[in-house]
């Protein structure tokens, strides 16, 4: 395991087969710090700091400010680096695919160890332990894992997912080494390695945030005794005790321990230190925050630090680490406002200052130029900072900083500033600012004051053109002009000179990217203005000269072009697709005719193969960003697109239509050139050598690329072969900046890590020389420049910019013009006024028949009827603009009214006497009266319950029924059935008669059914109990009770059990009985006064009536009318809340009055003054209608008076007339008299009804009142109660919820164990049926039966199917696995015994081979079930084993339930006992009082006892009726119980008589169907149709064998007749063979003979040729005959319908000449 630096780091990439030299950049220096990076600082010694910066690691020397420095080994980038306690090695984990850990040496820097195989993508975090040995990793998205190393021999120790979401650190325990920490975002998790009997895990607890929100983490620290103290985003410290916040930790008052983020970092000598984003280092009390506890009131814990440091007030600390110098109190900390700060943390009077080691621009680094005339740089950030650098000495030479961050910066060209010390920068309100650099120890001071340092800026000139931030700015080519782009889409152009002139601006279609000037080379001197939307405008330079408008800055007259990109990537990719495949045809098709020509085959016709359908056309939406671009050539320019569009530089131009609107372009390249190697990864800068034979990007990735061009190659076809080398971060170090010395020498690139490296062309040799050389020169100053004031700065962000302080200009000009306009516009209205208004007074004077009317005077009418007009709409306007207001306070009103309606009190008086009553005051009820709000406490709600029950579902599902559906599919195969059988209609009516007869029987059966269902549910329980008599016992326990309340042993029953809402309940139903009844009786009253009121009005009537007769009667025969009643004010109180417009005005007369004079008033007074005129001018009016009523009757009565002068002179008739229109009138005045005196009189008997009413009222109002005091009391003692009875029935209803779950489980689990038994029987079932099948197959008598037994039975090592997972074998019991090795022994052992007995492989002689087959098959069936049954015995041994564990917690939970139980029956009971002790007041008569002493009651009555009467003597008369029904009830129990014992008599009889008749039946049905049947079933099948099928196919199949029977009986007919023909030709044959045989006996007996008497010499030819007849006539007997053996067989087989067969190997015979 020997590395060295050389082998692992990553290098450039080289296109293979290019010159391109892999030295051609040298990395100078690196000036850039990625503060924002976590745990960016770490200390290797006491002057040696280590940070990463993008894919560098950094080495710096603090005292001499060296760096040296480490690339990535992967070229991905660095993800985290930590230091070994020891400091001789560190780690450096990466980024990249599958990146790995490399641990250095250290001083060495050389590769130690290599760990490989952590994480997919990036490592976010490394730390080491307290002694070293073990290091922990972190991965990133997407695996997060977390990993334990033992580095030193390159091993993973432990490793696991830390969880699914972004982790920022973790770290060990420096007290326990097996102890970790991880925190990230939004979690913390805490990791303990144990020990398992698999060896060591990881287990990990989430941390629960509780009641606390949840934050990121950013660090933590862990104590001695195990708990964790973290930070937290808002300030304040959180104490981890286990997986929970033990207690928030802040600082007196409430304040955060920090303002922001807060990390705690060190634990020291008892003093707990934590850093802030506030800049502030504080330090605690350890033993203060470990013994923190919440109190009850809050979860925090308030404590004030003991120590504290300020670092700085614009600092954000975010890691600390510390000084490797034993006992020192140093730390080095990291500003993540890009700085490195040493601190020293002794807290005593003599420690330094904190000291700001070095300083750096922090976040991305928005704007990079160089002089055009030394090795100087100048970089702008959004920290509101602009550095200058010396690359060539490799150190900072100045800082400004702003109110504002830097968006932008340029160096002015020598044609600007022949000293090359004047910069351009824009900033992100819009301002730009033209500084000065120079060397300020050439300034010539008075004073003799010399500045620190080489070099400084000074602001020379700010103005503001833009209202958004500015992006780019740019000098033209003759340096004439200044540019400013901004991302308000526009485009700014100043004169340059001593002062900067605005020209104006022009607006472009989007946010603007870059603006590039054109080339000398170009003939007309224009600005490429590239947009962010894609957008390119090309305008023409402003002339400085030309007259500048003077309403606005815009240039609208400026001729400009503009293209818009339109996306043709989709286009390429596709053509490119196109190609390939054209490519592979003709390569497919020049292979073909090479064969074809190799192996001169005619050539065939080619067979089409289907092609994949080409790539779409796609347009991104919304299009794709626009990064960067330069000019080719006049009119033409190359641009980089990012999104989907990146991987391609593109050749555009203007098009020549540019009449359309810039958003209605669609303009596409006319030509491109693919990048390699970036389709995801775009070109954000670009940037030429001064020769242009150097192309240089910066890529998004943060890679550098060059690529080597021939001279005057604008359409860049040289762009083939580069270089390239990772040197910013991948991930977000995008390189947007890149650009080249005034020299060539150097190439100075910044990227949005905050990283700013330089990079030489010239070896380091070379370098060394060139600094000895030369040296960077900083501009000296101008001339009396230390004489010049300071220039005015634009500090507000706020402020106007050129264009709007010029429109606001304008529009001040306008205004005040207008101004001017109305005030002359209305000086001459006023003197037309005065003019008129003389001559108004002039035809005044005049005579009135000279003097001019009004109307004369009017010019026109229609000026009256406009302003008439104009009047009335803005009265409606107002009205409009009022009905709101109008609305509401109408709405007050009429509620005011209702409220005060209620409490008005009607008195309605007696007109007879003085006798009245008045209504109850009714205050409206409130919300919280009106309404209770509470819910009721009960035992578990019913949702919980019924979820609980509705939990209570069958979960167990048989685990092997797809595997015993399988089973049954192989002993039962399924039986394909043919095309169905048409049936004839004599079957098709007897199935249609069979399902109707079927169905009468289901509908009978049903009917049956349903009946005895019915029955069944009439029949009681065993248990039951009468309804009746269960509700007259609880009716019993409730009235009398067997225990007394004071008892130990009472039962408060649930009816009387009372709670807070009960009492409420109660005491809101007496309130609003009361109401109700207050309400009733001032209904009746309202109605009796309102009967008054039409009482009056009916008395003035008739009083008029009677006024009337009087005026025709006689003075004398007058009677005097009764007095008229009025309406008493209290009679109708309601009429004060009416009111009118003139009283109204009267009362705003009065307040303005009373204001006037005392300078305040009193609205009740003022309304007391206005009632009493309101009463004056109401007896002012009736004294002057009862004038005006005497003088009427004073009238009358001179009237009468004259009549009665008159009358002397009437006749007789005239006097009777009179005399009887007198008694008419004296009975109508009579009549009317008593009508008014009776209805008076009943108005007062009616009232005198209703005030006895009222007052009955009263008094059951009081006491309703003394009962409601009592309930209230009660309800005070109720409400004390509530809190421990809510805890007690929640701790009971928590404990029956757990009951009823634990009920449910194990109901569940029951009903799995009886499905898994069912299960069992099935299987044990199946196997009787396999074995029955097995013994089927062998048939009877067969000889191998014993042994296929053997083989069948016979136990072998059975191969698994499916191993078992990992998780299953963990999960498997030590019992489990003894017994599987018991079995396999046992298999083994009898295998090993069996083995040499018989071989089931090898099939005995004689043994059918598929009877061995089946006998396998049904063996390895039968050790499936039998494994199928193991399996589930063990399911069902940890079902039972389940099923003890939740008996036992039942057990122990109904334990707790009704020990929850009795505790709240004790406060039920305690409660009830408070209750009783309340005094209650009973309002008595004396008669009611019978305990009397010496016959006089006592002045003590605490003795006595009060009773109700009707109560007592219902309770005496209770006592009988319950002793005559307890004597009723004993009689009823005697002929209960012997009627009890008849029934159970009975009962046996009938269970008897039951047996014997099923006992028949049994012995019936097995008679007739030879098996016990459901004979519901029986009668409910159908007409079977599938069997009548089959029977119709029986009868088809059987004609058709009939048939082919009849051709078979002839065929074998005349098989038989060919037979006996042959057989006759046969015996002939044998006929003629014996003659010939005789013959032959005979020839040889007579060749014997003459062979004898011939001589020698003719023997031997005669002996020849009798040899050969003899063996000739041989083999025709032997033919014959195997012919004859053929025909037998033949006629053998036919007979049984079977073929002609020959035996086996022996050729078919010819056949038989039947002439032979």
């Amino acid at each position: 395991m020997n590395y060295t630096y050389e082998e692992v780091h990553s290098r450039p990439f080289i296109t293979p087969g290019s010159d391109i030299p892999e030295n051609i950049l040298h990395l100078s220096h690196s000036f850039g710090y990625d503060s924002g990076r976590r745990g960016n600082l770490q200390l290797l010694d006491d002057r040696t700091l280590m940070f990463i910066a993008g894919n560098i690691l950094v080495l710096l020397d603090v005292s001499t400010k060296e760096q040296k420095y480490l690339r990535s080994c992967s070229g991905g980038g660095i993800g985290s680096i930590a230091a070994h306690p020891s400091k001789d090695y560190f780690a450096v984990a990466e980024k990249g695919n599958h990146p790995n850990i490399i641990v250095y040496e250290y001083p060495s820097l050389q590769p130690y160890r290599i760990l490989r195989g952590g994480t997919e993508r990036a490592y976010s975090f490394v730390d080491f332990n307290r002694d070293g040995n073990l290091l922990a990793s972190v991965g990133s998205d997407p695996d997060y894992m977390l990993t334990l190393w033992d580095w030193r021999k390159e091993e993973v120790t432990l490793s696991c997912k830390a969880i699914s979401q972004e982790v920022y650190r973790v770290s060990f325990s420096p007290y326990n080494s097996g102890l970790l920490t991880s925190s990230g975002s939004h979690h913390i998790k805490f990791w303990k390695m144990a020990s398992t009997f698999t060896g060591l895990k990881l287990e990990g607890l989430v941390g629960h945030f509780g009641k606390t929100a949840a934050t990121d983490i950013e660090g933590c620290v862990e104590l001695p005794d195990g708990k964790v103290l973290s930070g937290s985003d808002w300030g304040n410290l959180l104490l981890w005790d286990g997986n929970a916040i033990k207690v928030e930790i802040c600082r007196k008052e409430g304040r955060n321990c920090h303002a922001g983020k807060v990390q705690p970092f060190s634990l020291e000598d008892g003093l707990l230190m934590t850093f802030g984003s506030d800049g502030v280092v504080r330090g605690w009390d350890f033993e203060g925050i470990d013994s923190a506890d919440s109190s009850d009131r809050s979860s925090k814990f308030e404590m004030e630090p003991m120590n504290e440091m300020v670092v700085g007030h614009n600092v954000c600390l975010s890691s600390v680490v510390k000084s490797s110098t034993p006992d020192s109190f140093i730390w080095f900390a990291q500003d993540s406002n890009g700085a490195i700060w040493k601190l020293d943390l002794s807290f005593t009077y003599s420690a330094p200052d904190p000291e700001c080691l070095f300083s750096f621009q922090a976040g991305p680094i928005q704007g990079l130029d160089v002089s055009k005339k030394s090795h100087l740089m100048a970089t702008t950030a959004l920290d509101r900072s602009i550095k200058v650098f010396d690359f060539l000495a490799k150190k900072e030479l100045t800082t400004s900083h702003f109110n504002q961050g830097g968006t932008a910066l340029c160096w002015a060209p020598t044609l600007v500033d022949q000293s090359g010390g004047l910069l351009v920068t824009g900033f992100e309100d819009g301002v730009v600012r033209l500084l000065e650099l120079f060397n300020p120890q050439k300034l010539n001071l008075a004073s003799g004051y010399t500045f620190k340092g080489d070099a400084k800026l000074r602001l020379k000139q700010a103005f503001k053109p833009h209202n958004a931030p500015v992006t780019a700015v740019a000098y033209g080519r003759n340096g004439e002009i200044l540019a400013t782009g901004s991302s308000d889409s526009t485009v700014f152009f100043f004169t340059v000179g001593e002062k900067y002139k605005p020209i104006g601006f022009v607006h472009v279609p989007g946010p603007v990217q870059t603006l590039e000037w054109s080339p000398h080379s170009h003939s007309e001197n224009r600005l490429l203005i590239l947009c962010q939307s894609g957008h390119v405008v090309e305008v023409q330079s402003p002339d400085p000269e030309a007259q500048k408008p003077t309403k606005t800055f815009q240039l609208s007259e400026l001729p400009s072009k503009v293209f818009r990109f339109r996306s043709i990537k989709s286009r390429i990719k596709r053509e490119e697709e196109i190609a390939r495949r054209q490519e592979v045809k003709e390569k497919k098709r020049k292979e073909r005719e090479k064969r074809l020509k190799e192996s001169k085959l005619p050539e065939l016709e080619e067979e089409e193969e289907e092609e994949e359908e080409l790539p779409a056309i796609y347009i991104p939406d919304p299009p794709s960003p626009l990064c960067c671009g330069f000019y080719s050539l006049p009119g033409q320019f190359w641009i980089s697109m990012g999104g989907f569009d990146a991987g391609f530089l593109y050749h555009c131009k203007f098009s020549e239509n540019q009449d359309q609107e810039p958003d209605q372009h669609q303009d596409e390249p006319f030509d491109f050139q693919p990048v390699h190697n970036a389709d995801k990864d775009p070109i954000c800068s670009i940037t030429f050598s001064s020769d242009r034979q150097l192309l240089l990007c910066g890529m998004h990735s943060g890679f550098i690329r060059i690529y080597l061009l021939q001279p005057g190659d604008h359409s860049l076809t040289s762009m083939q072969a580069y270089w390239t080398i990772s040197c910013h971060d991948n991930q977000y170090g995008h390189l947007r900046h890149i650009c080249c010395s005034h020299d060539d020498h150097f190439v100075l690139t910044a990227g949005d890590d905050g990283n700013i490296f330089s990079f030489s062309l010239l070896p380091p040799e070379e370098l060394q020389k060139e600094l000895q050389r030369k040296r960077a020169k900083v501009p000296s100053p101008r001339r009396d420049l230390e004489n010049e004031s300071f220039a005015k700065d634009i500090e507000d962000p706020a402020a106007y910019s050129i264009e709007t302080a010029k429109q606001k200009l304008e529009k001040d000009r306008v205004r005040r013009e207008a101004e001017l306009y109305v005030a002359a516009k209305r000086k001459k209205l006023a003197e037309l006024r005065k003019k008129f208004e003389q001559l108004l007074k002039v035809n005044n004077s005049l005579p009135e028949h000279v003097r001019l009317t009004p109307e004369e005077l009017s010019l026109s009418p229609r000026f009256a009827e406009h302003i008439e007009r104009v009047t009335a709409e803005r009265v409606r306007e107002v009205r409009k603009q009022m009905s709101w207001e109008q609305e509401r306070c109408s709405i007050k009103l009429s509620k005011l009214q209702d409220w005060f309606k209620d409490s008005v009190v009607v008195t309605v008086v007696a007109i007879c006497s003085e006798h009245r009553v008045s209504t109850y005051s009714l205050p409206a009820l409130t919300e919280t009266s009106a309404q209770v709000v509470h819910q009721s406490r009960a035992s578990p709600p019913k949702e919980e319950q019924n979820s609980v029950q509705g939990c209570r579902k069958s979960k167990a599902e048989p685990a092997n029924n797809g595997s015993i559906l399988e089973e049954e599919e192989m002993l039962h195969p399924p039986v394909s059935r043919p095309a169905r059988i048409k049936l004839t209609d004599r079957q098709v009516e007897r199935l249609l008669k069979t399902a109707e007869k079927a169905e009468q029987a289901r509908a009978k059966i049903e009917k049956r059914r349903q009946e005895w269902a019915k029955l069944y549910e009439e029949k009681p329980d065993e248990n039951f109990e009468d309804p009746h008599d269960v509700q007259a016992i609880k009716e019993a326990k409730e009235a009398i009770g067997d225990k007394m309340e004071s008892d130990k042993d009472f039962k408060v029953p649930k009816n009387l059990m009372m709670n807070a809402e009960k009492k409420r309940a109660e005491l809101m139903g007496l309130e609003d009985n009361i109401r109700q009844k207050q309400t009733e009786m001032n209904s009746k009253i309202v109605a009796l006064r309102d009967s008054k009121v039409r009482l009056l009005s009916q008395l003035r009537a008739q009083a008029e009536r009677v006024k009337k007769v009087q005026q025709r009667l006689p003075a004398h025969l007058h009677r005097p009318p009764p007095t008229l009643p009025t309406m008493q004010p209290e009679e109708t109180p309601e009429k004060r809340l009416q009111f009118s417009q003139a009283k109204l005005e009267r009362y705003r007369v009065l307040r303005d009055q009373r204001l006037q004079t005392m300078g305040q008033y009193d609205a009740t007074s003022l309304l007391d003054q206005l009632e009493k005129e309101e009463d004056n001018e109401k007896n002012g009016e009736e004294r002057t209608s009862s004038l005006s009523a005497s003088s009427a009757s004073s009238v009358t009565g001179g009237k009468d008076e004259t009549a009665g002068g008159e009358g002397a002179k009437r006749t007789e008739r005239e006097e009777e007339l009179q005399k009887e229109e007198e008694l008419r009138l004296l009975y109508e005045q009579d009549s009317l008299l008593e009508e008014m005196e009776s209805s008076v009189c009943q108005f007062d008997a009616e009232l005198m009804l209703l005030r006895h009413q009222k007052l009955r009222l009263d008094w059951h109002l009081k006491m309703a009142d003394i009962h409601q005091l009592t309930l209230y009391q009660e309800l005070l003692l109720v409400n004390e109660f509530e809190k421990r009875e809510d805890s007690l029935q929640e701790k009971l209803n928590a404990h029956i919820k757990e009951e009823n779950n634990i009920t449910s489980m194990l109901e569940d689990f029951n009903e799995q164990l009886a499905l898994k038994q069912a299960d069992i029987a099935q299987l044990q079932e199946r196997e009787k049926a396999l074995f029955s099948a097995f013994q089927a197959s062998l048939g009877l008598e067969n000889k191998f039966e014993e042994f296929l037994t053997e083989v069948f039975k016979k136990k072998i090592k059975h191969v698994k199917k499916k191993e078992q997972t990992e998780e299953e074998e963990e999960e498997e019991s030590d019992d489990d696995s003894d017994e599987d090795y018991d079995d396999d022994d046992d298999d083994d052992h009898s295998s090993s015994e069996e083995e040499g007995a018989l071989d089931s492989s090898v099939c005995p002689p004689g043994c059918e081979p598929e009877l061995l087959e089946n006998t396998l098959q049904l063996r390895e069936r039968r050790l499936d079930l039998e494994k199928l049954v193991v399996e589930e015995k063990k399911i069902a041994k940890a079902l039972r084993r389940e099923c003890d564990t939740l008996v036992k917690k039942e057990k122990s939970m109904k334990s707790s339930r009704k020990a929850a139980e009795e505790d709240l029956k004790l406060v039920y009971r305690e409660k009830q006992q408070k209750m009783d002790e309340l005094h209650v007041v009973v309002p008595l008569r004396l008669n009611q009082i019978e305990f009397l002493t010496n016959g006089s009651v006592p002045s003590d009555l605490s003795p006595a006892q009060v009773l109700d009467r009707t109560e007592l003597n219902r309770l005496q008369e209770q006592i009988k009726q319950l002793q005559v029904e307890k004597n009723h009830q004993r009689d009823l129990t005697c002929a209960a119980r012997q009627q009890h014992i008849r029934l159970l008599h009975e009962s046996k009889g009938m269970n008897t008589n039951i047996q014997m008749l099923e006992k028949g039946c049994n012995q019936i049905m097995m008679k007739k169907y030879g098996k016990l049947v459901d004979l519901d079933i029986l009668q409910t099948l159908p007409g079977n149709r599938i069997l009548e099928e089959l029977k119709q196919e029986k009868l088809l199949k059987e004609a058709a064998y009939a048939k082919e029977l009849k051709e078979w009986d002839v065929k074998v007919e005349e098989a038989r007749d060919h037979l006996n023909e042959v057989t006759r030709r046969n015996t002939e044959c044998l006929r003629r063979m014996s003659s010939l045989i005789s013959q032959e006996t005979e020839l040889e007996r007579e060749i014997n003979k003459r062979q004898k008497k011939m001589g020698r010499q003719f023997q031997d030819d005669r002996r020849s040729v009798v040899q050969k007849d003899i063996q000739r006539l041989k083999d025709l007997v032997k033919t014959q005959s195997q012919e004859a053996e053929a025909l037998r067989r033949e006629i053998f087989v036919l007979s049984h319908q079977g073929g002609h067969v020959l035996p086996p190997g022996q050729d078919p015979l010819p056949s038989l000449d039947p002439n032979p």
